[in-house]
């Protein structure tokens, strides 16, 4: 797939900077290429610790949750947690449940199915609590979009208290003026109103959950080192919920991480047993894409409590049994999400939909929990948002997954006549229409478009041009001072241009890892390694130089193939020796 290449090239002062904090230049450029840049936000990057943790009283209406709180656990008032069935809300329900426990609350659960009841709290939810004699529900994770439900709550006299992290609902006039609504409830806890003062807005619904438990636990006298024992878990529901690793979530994670590789929790030792993680070096990937999508199989094909139960788990016995349901659950999940993007791939390239800016792709065959996965992983292959839609109960349901070139909540919003219900943001959006309407909607949502061709043309983005000569150990190790990576903390990406490539080999079981031996300006060696697909890289050699010169790459004699890389350095550890090597991520 063709790219555009880009060099980020922001006006600042390195040097100062790097006097200024004691670190090198280059990690200057690297930590304000991710716009880390007011005083507070850059110290807090390079030294993430507890102490920079900011005021939880400064979140508008956590002094009165907790006073709330603490008035039903010392009347023994039942109290009922509602959370939401991905990880972000099953690891908010775990930090409330334990936390409330531990402060002697008379409380219990509820995570709605993804199926049955569909997202957050509901009538059915409410309606059961009354009967089981709940008299406050806490939600996590949701509820700050449920007018009508809290509405409902409140007739029924129950007490309702809302932490939440996601936007503010709002009502929009004929001249599309926004006006932000509120629901009933007593008190809600979300940083994204307009009236909270809270310092940082980005984080997910667990950090909300730990944010009111550390106002809770300091009222009610419990050290804050029990406190900072809930960060481990806020770490898994920040990587998994894809908030931006800076600023305050950058404090969670990094320090959760430590946390996890000696964890005591049975339920997280059994999975990453049962997942053969457990030697590792547990870092974001392994949160993202092993531990996360374990938890989560259980809310898409199951419920999200048998996650919940794994955390919870009082025995070794209960934790593997759990743990292994789980991992069978995320293979089978894996499986059916293959089968759902290989007829997604075979519907774009055998129809119209191919010519679209947008795709609009109905598989009414596919779990609707696995939608916005094969939306993403479609997206991702052919760079053009993407809606899969599937077959529910109620007419046909979806999830889309955008480019940063497209608001897909915007696009939406404007095709609103021929939608039942839906919601998002700029990068993804959840979405319920009746089958009929299908046709309109993809020919609406491309017809209105401002999309170009050059929009969804990929951009890669390097943070600066680096002489593969100035690689050494000392800039390495700076490097990894950077991570953990993720959203918002992408890992570093340097340009090399006209690199003569010396000798190919193809390695690997699976003879899928490409290693190239390059030699730089001063005549030297190193390494770089390829993981992408060789058959493409060896076609561009091909295209670009013909046979004989692909030929001799593979056997290592005199060649004039020169390579653009975009790569990123890395230290090679094998049978006791290391050596400095790229990852080469781009090439042309």
């Amino acid at each position: 797939m063709r790219e555009k290449w880009f060099v980020k090239n922001k006006k600042v002062d390195y040097k100062k900077i790097s006097i200024k904090y004691g670190i090198s230049e280059l990690m200057s450029r690297l930590i304000i290429n991710r716009d880390i840049n007011d005083d507070e936000m850059i110290k807090n990057y390079i030294n993430p610790d507890f102490k920079n943790f900011y005021d939880a009283r400064e979140m508008k209406d956590i002094d009165k949750a907790v006073t709330i709180l603490k008035d039903k656990i010392e009347c023994n008032k039942k109290i009922r947690i509602v959370g939401d069935y991905d990880v972000d809300g099953v690891i908010s329900v775990y930090i409330l449940y334990t936390a409330l426990k531990k402060c002697g609350a008379n409380v219990d659960y509820e995570i709605p199915d993804r199926i049955k009841d569909g997202y957050g709290i509901n009538e059915s939810i409410i309606y059961k609590a009354q009967e089981d004699d709940v008299d406050t529900l806490l939600t996590c994770d949701n509820g700050i979009s449920a007018i009508d439900p809290i509405k409902y709550a409140k007739e029924l006299g129950m007490t309702v208290i809302v932490t939440d992290h996601h936007d503010i609902p709002f009502i929009e006039d004929e001249n599309s003026k926004r006006t932000f609504i509120a629901s009933e409830a007593d008190a809600i806890v979300n940083p994204k109103q307009i009236e909270c003062k809270y310092k940082f807005k980005k984080i997910c619904g667990a950090a909300v959950a730990f944010k009111l438990i550390e106002v809770l636990f300091e009222k009610v006298k419990i050290d804050k080192d029990e406190t900072y024992k809930l960060v481990e878990f806020v770490a898994i529901a920040t990587v998994c919920d894809v908030v931006d690793l800076i600023d305050e979530n950058r404090i969670f994670v990094k320090n959760g991480l430590m946390m996890i590789n000696t964890t005591s929790n049975l339920g997280l030792k059994a999975l990453m047993k049962e997942t053969k993680i457990e030697d590792k070096e547990i870092g974001t990937y392994h949160l993202g894409f092993v531990i996360g999508p374990c938890i989560n199989a259980s809310g898409r094909l199951d419920s999200a409590k048998r996650g919940l139960e794994l955390l919870l788990s009082q025995s070794e016995n209960e934790a593997n049994m759990l743990a292994k349901e789980l991992v069978e659950l995320n293979d089978e999940r894996k499986d059916m999400t293959n089968e759902g993007v290989e007829k997604a791939i075979e519907l774009v390239e055998n129809s119209e939909i191919k010519k679209d800016k947008v795709f609009l792709i109905y598989i009414p065959e596919v779990h609707e929990s696995l939608a916005g996965i094969i939306a993403g992983r479609i997206r991702e292959k052919y760079n053009v948002p993407t809606i899969i839609l599937t077959k529910a109960e109620d007419g046909v349901k979806g999830s889309g997954r955008s480019i940063e070139e497209y608001n897909m909540f915007e696009e939406l919003l404007r095709c609103k006549d021929l939608l039942d219900k839906f919601g998002g943001h700029p990068m993804a959006a959840g979405l319920s229409l009746q089958e009929e309407n299908i046709e309109l909607l993809r020919r609406s949502l491309n017809q209105n478009t401002l999309l170009t061709e050059d929009d969804l043309i990929p951009k890669v983005t390097i943070d600066t041009a680096l002489n593969l000569d100035q690689i050494n150990y000392h800039m390495i190790s700076d490097l990894n001072m950077l991570e953990p990576f993720g959203k918002g903390n992408s890992k570093p990406l340097f340009g090399a241009k006209n690199v003569n490539a010396i000798k190919a080999m193809v390695l690997g079981k699976n003879k899928n890892v490409l290693k190239i031996k390059l030699k730089t300006i001063l005549g030297k060696s190193i390494d770089g390694v390829y993981f992408g697909n060789i058959n493409d890289f060896e076609e561009t050699i091909l295209n670009k130089y013909g046979n004989e010169e692909l030929q001799k790459l593979y056997d290592g004699t005199y060649n004039s193939v020169n390579l653009d890389l975009i790569f990123y350095p890395s230290i090679n550890e094998y049978n006791g020796n290391s050596n400095i090597q790229i990852i080469i991520q781009n090439y042309r």
